[in-house]
């Protein structure tokens, strides 16, 4: 079969790359200017056509690139991972500023997690390229998927994405609400890191 992503899957890693230094460019004026670092990893990804199709049909898409690129929003991934919660809603305001990009959605799992426990903020993007997207629009249109989350935030994600899959366990529930125990827990300890640091640059003004 060939890619479900058709002759787009190069025009998508090129825009995952331009992304991705545009954000580190922003990310180093900040350092730059302030001292510090604005996330403590950045990782990026173009999903791989298998997944992608997976995912048309759990959807009860055509497997076409036009699903691909235009009902589904995530073909190019990016993970932004920080040390303190602040840090996050400073990216968002700074991939807000992005040129010739759009914000299109938003969701603040940090403010209202999910039932499970899920904490992070995904941003959607909508990217203008040279290259004429699979609607024949010149600038073409793609999107891109973005994840902040702190560390905590993304050491349990790892941890839940790895148990989902498990299975035949003996008891769900109880691991169910063991991870949602953990979470909350690791939002308190995100927020209390957020004091001391508030604390720390307090005396440091002194």
């Amino acid at each position: 079969m060939d890619s479900i992503y058709g002759s787009y899957e190069k025009t998508l890693q090129c825009i995952a790359i331009r992304l991705n230094d545009m954000i580190n460019d922003y990310v180093n004026r900040y350092l730059d200017r302030t001292g510090d670092r604005l996330y403590e990893h950045l990782s990026w990804r173009i999903k791989s056509p298998e997944s992608m199709a997976d995912k048309c049909r759990r959807e009860n898409l055509p497997l076409t690139p036009r699903s691909a690129l235009r009902d589904v929003h995530d073909a190019i991934g990016i993970r932004i991972v920080c040390l303190f919660i602040d840090d996050i809603y400073r990216n968002i305001n700074e991939l807000r500023r992005l040129p010739g990009c759009r914000v299109i959605r938003e969701k603040d799992y940090i403010s209202e997690a999910k039932p499970n426990g899920y904490r992070s903020y995904h941003l959607i993007l909508e990217v203008t390229d040279d290259v004429p997207d699979v609607d024949g629009h010149s600038p073409g249109r793609y999107y891109a998927e973005i994840q902040l989350r702190t560390i905590a935030m993304d050491t349990w994600a790892a941890l839940e994405h790895e148990l989902r899959y498990k299975k035949n366990l003996r008891h769900p529930e109880l691991i169910s609400d063991e991870l949602r125990r953990c979470a909350a827990e690791l939002a308190a300890c995100d927020v209390s890191l957020q004091t001391i640091r508030e604390l720390i640059r307090k005396e440091d003004a002194e």
